[in-house]
């Protein structure tokens, strides 16, 4: 080792330890505003739920908290935030109301998408730096080449956040020149746009998760993009391509965005039968109150160990996601499974902590008013999408560790 050679380590440490101080402050700093937002989060969980949509002035807090700009590019005011605080900010507000804490979530995975394209087109979406942007990795629209782009024609369903976005990017099957058919990604704003109403659903009714609809709507071709090469990492933007945000491929992306509210759910489900459970009897016993009868101390050990484990797994995909970006690793398909399979155990985990919690509440947690049975009702529709699914998403990571290639795009 030559002399030079320590202060150059000491300087490179120094560094190190300077950059990880920064992003500590900076995740204590928006994890302790998520959750101060919980009272007002609580006020209007009920509301939110009723109409089908977020409140506005819960909306106008996220925004004004730095909510929505999260996972956007630094150059236009984003803060381009580690998985870790990611997934500990969806926890937080989803704590409070699930439905605030998925739309947030949900938004960082288009404004992320969007910082793939080309730059010029960029300057175009990200003109208002605090843009919103919703969309859907479902290509159920139809995207005919025409000169200078595509005519974009279909519905797309479940559309969290679109009631208060202003771009969104869809998916879309577009023919090939060999007569194959292939997804196109494509950023349109929702001024071309049909909102559908049509979100009357058992749970996360507050997150609006409207359809959108197209007919022959024209899309430039510099604004879409083949999905294929967004799930190879085949980006177009230059700006970008030195940012640790985009050394990742997107479906760990998409992993880490979607954990935080389903453990926020289990953690809040503890939150409400704990502060409730003093005031509780149970019906036709002797116990006066819930808190003194053995069977609520087993029920509560169980839940609060499934949310335990629940936390380990959102976590471990954020640190991976984290190091591995940081390192500027490829990933492995079998790491690609098991990000999908650990956001299927966070969803049966926090699903069945609720569950236990919810059936020790009792009949009377039944009535509107009760938060439990909300969180009930929205961790069972969380269970139910597409991505999270848990049996789908295990059956996807055995098949992987069986030794056979993954039989889908979205791993």
């Amino acid at each position: 080792m030559t002399v030079t050679d320590a202060p150059a380590r000491d300087e490179h440490h120094e560094r190190d330890a300077h950059t990880h101080h920064d992003e500590q402050r900076e995740h204590d700093e928006l994890v302790g505003r998520a959750a101060g937002l919980a009272p007002l989060l609580d006020e209007h969980a009920r509301w939110s739920d009723e109409n089908r949509r977020l409140h506005d002035d819960v909306v106008a807090a996220l925004a004004d908290g730095g909510f929505f700009r999260l996972r956007k590019p630094a150059r236009y005011g984003g803060r381009e935030i580690s998985a870790r605080t990611l997934v500990a900010i969806g926890a937080a507000l989803g704590r409070g109301d699930a439905a605030a804490g998925w739309v947030t979530s949900i938004y960082t995975i288009p404004a992320w998408m969007a910082g793939v394209f080309p730059d010029h087109v960029q300057d175009e979406v990200f003109a208002d730096p605090d843009v919103r942007i919703c969309g859907t990795l479902s290509p159920s629209g139809h995207a005919e080449p025409v000169d200078g782009g595509f005519r974009l024609t279909g519905k797309w369903g479940f559309i969290s956040g679109a009631l208060h976005a202003q771009w969104q990017e869809i998916i879309a099957m577009t023919p090939t020149p060999d007569g194959g058919m292939q997804p196109l990604m494509a950023l349109v704003p929702l001024s071309d746009l049909e909102i559908v109403d049509d979100w009357h659903v058992a749970g996360l009714r507050g997150s609006g998760s409207v359809s959108t609809a197209a007919s022959e709507v024209f899309v430039p071709a510099e604004r879409t993009m083949p999905l294929v090469d967004v799930l190879t990492q085949q980006y177009r933007s230059q700006a970008n391509a030195d940012s640790v945000m985009y050394r990742t491929p997107l479906m760990p992306v998409t992993a880490a965005a979607t954990v935080g509210t389903l453990l926020g759910m289990a953690q809040g489900a503890m939150d409400v039968f704990v502060r409730r459970m003093p005031e509780r009897s149970i019906t036709y016993t002797e116990y006066a109150t819930q808190r003194d009868a053995p069977v609520t101390h087993l029920q509560l050990a169980e839940a609060a160990l499934k949310t335990d484990q629940a936390e380990f797994h959102s976590f471990r995909i954020a640190d991976v996601l984290d190091a591995k970006t940081r390192a500027g690793e490829s990933w492995t398909l079998r790491e690609r499974a098991r990000s999908r399979a650990d956001v299927g155990m966070v969803s049966a985990l926090a699903k069945d902590a609720v569950d236990v919690l919810a059936s020790a509440s009792g009949g009377s947690s039944l009535y509107d008013d009760a938060a439990m049975q909300r969180i009930n009702r929205n961790v069972q529709a969380t269970n139910l999408h597409a991505l999270i699914y848990p049996t789908t998403a295990f059956e996807l990571y055995g098949r992987v560790l069986s030794g056979l290639d993954a039989n889908t795009l979205y791993v």
